[in-house]
């Protein structure tokens, strides 16, 4: 398995959508797996990955939580959580989509 956190440098949530992740896969059993930090730092890089915002989170390339309306560009991502809008998702919504 392969876990991403997609970010720009500044961004307030890609720290905690990290550890978030990071949590996620140790309640799923899945302790091996690291989280790589992946920096987008200008508008080419975003639209040669597909960035959608920051954070944007990728399980073997996919993102679990793409709508699939967003606009590839250097923006911060909002989540809808069950608190409401979010930063980043929350770990129960990651353990959610690993499961």
């Amino acid at each position: 398995m392969k876990a991403e956190v997609f970010y720009f440098d500044g961004c307030p949530h890609s720290s905690v959508a990290a550890q978030r992740l990071n949590d996620a896969l140790r309640i799923v059993g899945r302790h091996e797996v690291g989280v790589e930090r992946i920096l987008i730092e200008t508008l080419e890089l975003a639209d040669k990955v597909g960035f959608i915002g920051s954070p944007t989170i990728r399980i073997d390339g996919e993102d679990p939580f793409a709508q699939g309306t967003e606009q590839i560009g250097m923006a911060c991502r909002v989540y809808a959580t069950p608190g409401g809008l979010s930063g980043s998702p929350t770990v129960e919504q990651i353990v959610k989509v690993l499961t």
